[in-house]
């Protein structure tokens, strides 16, 4: 398994920026699949853990001011020289800056399908990336579930399936 880049970062958070964007008025209110959200707590949550990593790796406050400026945040603190060097403490735990980004990667995308499924868009997060981030997901949840993480159990999905619905079936999403 390769270590994801910012740059990999960089392109998922336009492509869930893009999802977000694409949100209308009405959609808001919508259920999502993460069970007791809706549209705008799913958002809120993706804005959130952007600004929870930023301030986790930069040492600043945590202070999101919408999806542009937390993922603008984000993407500075990771560029940051020895970012991804680094031990950081995230939810469940002290991780090393390169493990904090493939969290975020897994984070967004599985959540930008979730977005998607709401809203009835589409995703175009790359398949390598996405196989990366299963990939690593398959390795580390086990390790996150026996702290105490927040994931749910995972869900059956063809092995056939497009990635990202393994990955969010790994996660805990029903696909089908």
């Amino acid at each position: 398994m390769s270590d994801p880049t910012v740059d990999q970062l960089a392109d998922v958070v336009a492509r869930t920026g893009r999802l977000i964007d694409g949100v209308t008025t009405e959609q808001w209110t919508e259920p999502t699949p993460c069970a007791g959200w809706d549209v705008r707590a799913l958002v809120a949550h993706i804005v959130g853990g952007n600004a929870l990593f930023a301030a986790t790796l930069s040492g600043e406050a945590v202070t999101p001011q919408g999806y542009a400026d937390s993922a603008e945040r984000l993407l500075a603190a990771f560029r940051a020289p020895g970012a991804l060097e680094k031990v950081v403490t995230v939810p469940f735990g002290e991780v090393p800056g390169t493990i904090a980004l493939h969290l975020r990667l897994a984070d967004l995308m599985v959540h930008g399908w979730d977005l998607a499924r709401a809203t009835g868009q589409r995703t175009d997060y790359p398949d390598d990336v996405v196989e990366q981030a299963l990939a690593f997901s398959r390795s580390a949840l086990p390790l996150v579930r026996q702290q105490g993480g927040p994931f749910a159990p995972s869900e059956p999905a063809d092995e056939d399936a497009p990635v990202l619905d393994r990955l969010a079936a790994f996660l805990g999403r029903k696909v089908s």
